[in-house]
């Protein structure tokens, strides 16, 4: 039973000293080209979370994953992955961790096993055919074998590239945009095998723009232009926001278009976002925010409630605040 369904805790639950620091690192910054892609962030990650990183394209993500683990030595900052030294230990921790790209990166002319097979040679692990078969069974993998590569379903080209990522036994996994492309089934299964992976003992860093797998992740961190704007659970992140929404919906869509354009511009409306016959309006303001909806709450066509602000609100309240590095 993986985490998710609340069946044990996260480690963020667990004391101390039940769950060490696997990463710890401090003051990481890194430029390309003269631009701030990473700039000055701290982060800690305890053995066995699931970690996200979100945050819109090219915000830094997956420069600040690969700096963490050692992938990339940093312009400045300093710390330990695994218990290593970021900057001088590299080697170290390239062993010991799994990555697992957006793109699929196997062998399309080759089956499952060989796939494996070949990895594991790569690795050079000592027992080839234990690994390969005990990866097999372990991802469900055994039935499909034999199959070509290029021939699965855009889901099991991801359950493969999950085996060929641990197979070699890594104590952390990184993920860069996962499940990109992949059917809801086989996103929600892949899901479930990270919780189990997690629950023994693996580290894993993700990076994602679905906001259902940022509540999926033990704890999540928000990225925009380099800067490290929020971290936390996802409640954490939800209510250290300060964010203000009102929920409105009409039987007449046609009314709930004009009320958005009416919205748009108001004093203390931060951001409208649809859903469907639905209307998010937040702010960061209650009082002007109430304000700014007052008129429209006497309409009988209109039914207002107050809502919880969601993970998309709160992050594309953060964009609009943020400032572009690249500007």
């Amino acid at each position: 039973m993986s985490r998710m369904h609340g069946a044990s805790p996260s480690p963020a639950d667990l004391p101390a000293e039940a769950a060490p620091l696997v990463i710890d690192v401090h003051g990481l910054t890194k430029s390309f080209g003269g631009t701030k892609v990473v700039d000055n962030i701290d982060m800690q990650v305890a053995e066995g979370e699931i970690y996200g990183f979100l945050g819109p394209n090219g915000s830094g993500k997956t420069t600040t994953i690969r700096l963490l683990c050692g992938l990339l030595t940093p312009d400045a900052g300093e710390g330990t992955c695994l218990g290593y030294d970021i900057r001088t230990e590299s080697s170290h921790i390239k062993l010991k961790t799994g990555y697992m790209t957006q793109r699929f990166s196997l062998y399309e002319d080759l089956s499952i096993r060989e796939n494996l097979s070949f990895v594991a040679s790569i690795y050079g692990l000592a027992h080839p055919r234990k690994a390969v078969s005990d990866t097999l069974a372990k991802l469900n993998l055994e039935n499909r074998a034999h199959q070509l590569a290029g021939t699965l379903s855009g889901g099991w080209k991801q359950r493969l590239a999950l085996a060929a990522a641990i197979m070699h036994g890594p104590k952390l996994l990184l993920l860069d945009e996962p499940t990109a492309g992949v059917d809801p089934k086989a996103r929600r299964e892949f899901w479930d095998e990270i919780h189990m992976l997690a629950d023994g003992g693996m580290t894993v860093l993700v990076s994602t723009h679905y906001m259902d797998e940022a509540e999926r992740c033990h704890k999540i961190c928000y990225l925009a232009y380099g800067k490290l704007l929020a971290r936390g659970t996802a409640e954490e992140v939800v209510r250290s926001s300060g964010l203000v929404t009102w929920a409105v919906s009409s039987a007449s869509q046609r009314r709930i278009n004009r009320l958005a354009h009416e919205l748009e511009g108001r004093a203390g409306v931060h951001m409208i976002a649809p859903f469907g016959a639905t209307l998010h309006v937040s702010g960061a303001d209650r009082a002007a925010l109430e304000t700014a909806i007052a008129p429209f709450r006497e309409e009988k066509e209109l039914f207002w409630r107050e809502a919880a602000p969601t993970l998309e609100d709160v992050f594309i309240h953060m964009m609009k605040g943020a400032s572009d590095n690249f500007g």
